[in-house]
């Protein structure tokens, strides 16, 4: 079966701990902190925001209890990549790696490396004129780390994500136990022009969602993956959905509604100064900087793997090079390295957070097809053994589906030349694809 030699040389390592981490800690960076506002004017009350919170984390369960099936049955490294070749051939399976090596991954990562660097800008007072050298340091740090064992990475994972999640706790009890608001029933007497409705608002939430999947690309490197990885994958978004609720919820219980839409993406920042006083908002951009390390971290540690499983099946150019695994970590440190200079020009050249939320558009097609697996290998093999089994089957994965087609109507509908560019970038991979299968098959004539 293909793929297979890829398991045996990567260094199967990770255990449930490290991939629930790095699940929780690559979906929560800083969309819980700097959407609060959003999702409010759209919703255009507290008890609607909630309700859209609710209603992506459903949409996102759903969807990682549909991959997690799927992962069950392939425990491979490559995640996506790996998932839409088996189901629909080579060409989809190397246009669905091609768009997250080439463009979602490193825009990602480099959106979390400018986002990193204002912070720490404004943390420390340092010149402006050094927004981008941070960027490229921070991103260039966490390379640098990925590029040890994995069993460093995963650790890091593990630190950040427990890091993280104490100033989100302090929101939640503050706001809970102390706050004077009502968090149901409050609604903003003017909102934003931009505002688009309940079904707006759970796109947003989506986008703070996502990431949750790229866990899957180290199949090959977690212990019994097809039991740990679609419990890594369930519990994870499980997890972040309570957080993710907890702190909306505690956040409109200690500001009014109004308030929080006046303040914008300043509004947890205003909350912890009110709670905690000055030491309070210091403490929470302390607590922020470390989330979006370690969702950087996360997507760094995951991205190089699928462009390492597709220089394995000999698909990109530069193959013998991007499959080169350190024999002393065994990690695929070229893959990181070309990853991070992806990053970095866009760093330097591009608006990062543009390209990442293009990008999402693209991930998203490629997530309703993956989402149609389980029903593909049902068909393909009615009688064989599953580890895991998808709950209250075929209505959860048809939840993920319409789940799915709502973000894509939607962006379609909200910005269709953006839409038209994320294809071009797809399409690229196009002619790329066929000149290394016909590589191949004159390799192959020899």
């Amino acid at each position: 079966m293909k793929n297979e030699h890829k398991d045996v040389e990567l260094n199967r390592s990770l255990g449930l701990w490290s991939a629930l981490s790095l699940v929780v800690g690559t979906i929560i960076g800083v969309g819980i902190f700097v959407r609060q506002s959003a999702v409010l004017d759209d919703a255009g009350s507290t008890t609607g925001a909630l309700l859209a919170w609710l209603a992506g984390g459903i949409i996102t369960l759903t969807a990682g209890l549909t991959i997690a099936e799927i992962a069950s049955q392939m425990p491979e490294t490559g995640g996506l990549y790996v998932y839409m070749e088996k189901l629909y051939g080579k060409l989809w399976g190397f246009l669905s790696g091609w768009m997250q090596i080439i463009i979602y991954g490193p825009a990602m990562i480099a959106s979390l490396g400018a986002y990193l660097s204002l912070l720490l800008i404004d943390f420390f007072h340092i010149p402006h004129s050094w927004t981008i050298p941070i960027a490229l340091i921070a991103i260039i740090a966490v390379g640098i780390l990925n590029m040890f064992s994995n069993r460093y990475g995963a650790g890091f994972a593990i630190i950040t994500t427990v890091c993280k999640l104490l100033p989100v706790a302090a929101l939640v009890i503050f706001g809970l136990f102390f706050g004077d608001q009502s968090a149901f029933g409050h609604s903003i007497a003017q909102v934003h022009q931009s505002t688009g409705g309940f079904g707006v608002a759970i796109l947003a939430t989506l986008f703070a969602f996502d990431g949750w999947i790229l866990v899957a690309n180290l199949g090959g490197e977690i212990k019994n993956p097809s039991k740990r990885l679609p419990q890594a994958i369930v519990f994870g978004i499980l997890l972040v959905l309570v957080i993710y609720l907890l702190v909306t919820f505690g956040v409109f219980r200690s500001i009014p509604a109004q308030k929080i839409h006046d303040l914008g993406t300043g509004a947890i920042p205003y909350m912890a100064n009110k709670d905690f006083g000055p030491l309070g908002g210091k403490i929470l951009s302390i607590g922020i900087i470390i989330s979006i390390v370690g969702c950087m971290n996360g997507k760094i540690m995951t991205f190089p793997r699928i462009m390492y499983a597709m220089a394995k099946d000999k698909e990109l150019p530069f193959q013998r090079i991007l499959a080169y695994l350190s024999p002393t970590t065994r990690t695929p440190i070229w893959c990181t390295v070309v990853t991070l200079v992806i990053a970095g020009i866009m760093i330097v050249f591009f608006d990062a957070d543009r390209l990442s939320e293009l990008c999402i558009f693209t991930v998203y097609c490629f997530y309703v097809m993956a989402f149609f697996g389980p029903t593909i290998l049902r068909k393909r093999n009615p009688n064989a053994h599953r580890v895991f089994s998808i709950p209250l089957y075929p209505l959860t994965p048809i939840i993920a589906i319409l789940g799915s087609l709502f973000v894509i109507v939607s962006e379609i509908m909200s910005d269709f030349h953006g839409v038209l560019l994320s294809f071009i970038f797809v399409i690229i991979g196009i002619p790329v694809f066929y000149y290394q299968m016909h590589k191949q098959a004159k390799g192959n004539e020899r």
